[in-house]
């Protein structure tokens, strides 16, 4: 059985590099400590998997079009092509990665008159449009990060504040509209989550939700607002916010029957413990709770006014997350923005550079690739949508791994050492084993036939 095997080490040339293929070798029995490694089993198969993929924020998009054409089909095709993302999360009004504050409608617009989304037009959705072309499955989908001001209780679309009682019929139509305009310019929408970041005041654009609002939104408002207007298919998420309280959050809204029918699931970012904390266990609770249910990561990058050019650190706290979201039943894999400038880490209109996997220099027009894109890609590349996890149950505490069935039959085993030592291991497989040397600092990605 010929496996073909793809590296990506710290300290070597290899990025997502693919080595000699290999064949698996005989050995029906334990040899004690001798093959430890990771054992790889089909028996049982897990949640299905939706995909993997980026936000297209307004920043993003704009880093885009500052660079040379042929940059921009490099980006595009790196993505999309490359490592096979199928996921695009825009936002409904601006967000922090916006050029400036805006929405979509004139100042006491009660009747929405005035909604338009022609500002989308100049960067999002054409950059849209270029993904579409080579991923021509991808789906979207978006969420607010405030209501228009004159919409919330504080009067500005920073700094928290909440949505007027007197305006959710009106803002659950906003969200119908935004709808119907993205469909109009041929951008399907797959989904939606109620709010972006419910429990942050940010300096930024953001609204605060409890849970209970959020259940009775969902249920008096949105959802049949949703249903009326012919988007009752669409995937509608709740919270949207750290794994750490999704287990409260999303039940006090699964908890009431009437607003549950309307939802498809949860979306979690990985912020708790600020950035790819271990906190991936409680999604388990979720989904054994609610398993009817999906669990969704719509975002996450490495922040705290820091790019973290060249950090390695900052990549594989990508893999990591996204090989312990996967472990406990995520189902699909958002990254924040796909691209920012190098010199910036922005634009934003507010102070607070970010990281992304893609970094362009706009005054040079070059495009630098960081750690994170060759980690995500380990998995993203290579574990298709339909897929489904199945067992990958490591030997040695160092490795971290997870393990998929792809609909074709291939397997997709991916094997993490983020640790400073090298060491041998054994990949097994149905009483079949293959030795490998784990370098410092490498993960890998093994794909062969069932």
């Amino acid at each position: 059985m010929s496996i073909k095997i793809y590296s990506t080490v710290r300290d070597r040339n290899d990025r997502l590099t693919r080595q000699k293929d290999r064949e698996f070798v005989p050995r029906p029995e334990c040899m004690e400590d001798r093959d430890r490694g990771v054992v790889v089993d089909d028996a049982v198969h897990f949640q299905e998997i939706e995909g993997f993929g980026g936000a297209m924020t307004e920043s993003a998009a704009w880093v885009i079009a500052q660079m040379p054409p042929m940059r921009q089909k490099e980006i595009f095709d790196a993505y999309f092509s490359g490592l096979g993302y199928n996921y695009v999360r825009i936002h409904m009004n601006s967000c922090d990665f916006s050029l400036e504050n805006y929405s979509y409608v004139e100042d006491n617009d009660a009747e929405l008159k005035t909604f338009s989304i022609a500002r989308e037009e100049r960067y999002v959705i054409p950059a849209l449009r270029e993904a579409w072309k080579r991923s021509p499955d991808m789906r979207l989908y978006f969420s607010p990060w405030s209501p228009p001001a004159w919409m919330k209780t504080n009067g500005e679309m920073n700094h928290g504040g909440r949505l007027k009682p007197e305006c959710r019929a009106l803002w659950a139509e906003y969200y119908c509209r935004f709808i119907e305009e993205l469909e109009k310019r041929n951008c399907p929408v797959w989904g939606l989550s109620v709010q972006n970041e419910p429990m942050a005041n940010q300096c930024f654009d953001s609204c605060v939700w409890t849970g209970r609002e959020e259940m009775e939104f969902v249920r008096d408002y949105l959802g049949p607002a949703l249903a009326r207007h012919g988007f009752g298919d669409r995937k509608l998420m709740v919270f949207d916010h750290n794994r750490d309280q999704v287990y409260r959050r999303a039940t006090t809204v699964y908890n009431d029957p009437e607003a549950s029918k309307y939802v498809w699931g949860a979306a979690i970012h990985w912020y708790e413990g600020y950035c790819g904390s271990e906190m991936s266990y409680v999604l388990s609770d979720l989904h054994f709770r609610c398993p009817e249910k999906k669990i969704f990561f719509s975002e996450g990058c490495n922040g705290g006014n820091n790019r973290h050019l060249g950090s390695w650190e900052a990549g594989e706290r990508y893999s990591s997350a996204i090989i312990n979201d996967m472990n406990h039943f995520c189902c699909g894999w958002t990254d924040w923005n796909l691209v920012l400038d190098i010199a910036t880490g922005g634009p934003r209109h507010v102070p607070n550079a970010c990281g992304a996997p893609i970094l362009c220099d706009i005054e040079n027009g070059t495009v630098h690739y960081q750690p994170g894109f060759w980690h995500i890609g380990h998995i993203s590349r290579f574990v298709k949508r339909g897929a489904r996890r199945i067992i990958a149950s490591p030997e040695i505490a160092a490795l971290k791994t997870v393990a998929f069935e792809n609909p074709d039959g291939e397997i997709v085993a991916v094997v993490q050492n983020a640790t400073d030592s090298e060491f041998k291991w054994h990949l097994h497989f149905r009483g079949q084993t293959l030795e490998r040397k784990a370098f410092a600092h490498s993960i890998e990605t093994f794909c062969f036939p069932k």
